[in-house]
Order: C-alpha cells, then structure tokens, then sequence
C-alpha cells in the first residue's frame, strides 16, 4: 500500500512540474528558448513573433530583420548580437544585456528595456516610440535620428548617449543622468521632466532646441565626437 501511495506522490509531482524549455526546437513562433545556449547563429528574416527567450544567451547572434514582435527576452545576453531592422514591437528586453548590440533602424514600438545594460549599443533611426527604457543603462549608445516619442527615460543612465536629431517629443527623462550627452541638432522643446543641470552636463550646440525656462550652458559646444565615441 505504502509502495502504491509513494508512486502516485510521485506522478502527482511529476506531473505538476512546469515544461522545461526544448533548447532542440527549431526556430519559429512562440518558441521556448529560455535559458537556452544560441550563439553565433543566423536567424535573419526568421519568424519567431511570440517567442520565449527569457535568460538565453543569444550572443553574437544575427537577427537582421527578423520578427521577434511580443517575444520575450528578459535577462538575455545579446552582447554584438545584430537586429538590424527587425520587427521588435511590443517585444520584452527587461534587464537584458546587449552590449554593442545592433538594432539600428529596428521597429522597437512599445518595448520594454527597463533595467536594460544597452551600453554602446547602436540604435541609429530606430522606432522606440512609447518604449519604456526606466532605468536603461544607454551609455555611449547610438540613438541618433532614433524616433523616442512619447519614450520613458525616467532614471536611465544616458553619460555620452548619442541623441543627435532624434525625435523626442513627449519623452520623459525625469531624473535621467546626463553626462556629455549628445544633444547637437536636436529638439528638446517638448520632452518631459529635463533640468538646467542636466542641460549643464550635456553637450548641445546653436542648434539644439530646449524646453522653456532653460537655457544652454556657456561650456557648449563640447568637443566633437571622436573615433573612440563613434564605436
């Protein structure tokens, strides 16, 4: 009796336990790839909207154009992974690290990158309106000509960010931190929560459009971008 008990306990258990994810599956929608090993791979133009990649390594990777909408990629690493246009909407990269990653001209309408380490990730032209990037670590990153209306930067840490002629109605950078940020030839007439001493510690020029009640500081303009920022 006791044998027959400790085997139903046993399937009970086993039963209850949640799927594991399948890191053999193919690429394709809905996919559960998390805390999965994919590095190096070719993934360009794949359909994998919806897909699980919670905690996966996925670096050096290649997502050019690739359909990741709605997925989610929360904790991954996408250290020079490379999503070049790709379709990014609504998609999930809280507290992902993405080092050098490119995303330039990638649709990321409406992502999530709270707690995102995107330092010296390019994001030239990319569409990030509505994204939520609380708390993101941009630093050195590429955000020229990057469509961020209506984008929350609230506490996100922007030292030597590239903003040149980004489109930023809207965006809210309440307590950012500014430090020789790029703002050369942008509009920040109609951005949220920004401050003089923010505006102190960026890097403007006569071009550069500010909120009413500020004023550019007399240290502008800094010194022009150099190689080594251009990385």
């Amino acid at each position: 009796m006791k044998r027959i008990i400790g085997i139903t306990l046993f399937s009970l258990l086993v039963t209850a336990e949640p799927a594991f994810a399948d890191c053999e599956d193919k690429a394709k929608g809905n996919v559960d790839w998390s805390g999965c090993q994919k590095m190096h791979l070719i993934l360009r133009g794949m359909a994998m909207e919806g897909a699980k990649l919670l905690q996966a390594d996925l670096s050096a990777t290649d997502f050019l154009e690739a359909d990741l909408r709605k997925a989610d990629l929360t904790g991954a690493t996408l250290a020079r992974s490379r999503f070049q246009d790709g379709k990014l909407a609504g998609t999930r990269f809280d507290k992902a690290y993405a080092y050098r990653a490119n995303f330039r001209g990638a649709d990321m309408t409406g992502a999530s990158l709270v707690k995102a380490e995107f330092d010296r990730a390019q994001m030239a032209e990319a569409k990030l309106q509505k994204a939520d990037l609380t708390k993101a670590s941009l630093g050195r990153a590429d955000l020229s000509k990057a469509d961020l209306r209506d984008a929350v930067l609230v506490k996100a840490y922007l030292a030597r960010t590239n903003f040149g002629g980004a489109a930023l109605a809207g965006a809210d950078f309440t307590n950012a931190y500014f430090l020789l940020t790029r703002i050369e030839g942008t509009d920040l007439s109609a951005v949220r929560g920004l401050e003089q001493q923010q505006i102190h510690d960026s890097c403007g020029n006569d071009t550069t459009k500010l909120p009413a009640g500020l004023k550019p500081p007399q240290s502008w303009p800094c010194p022009p971008l150099t190689e080594e920022d251009a990385e």
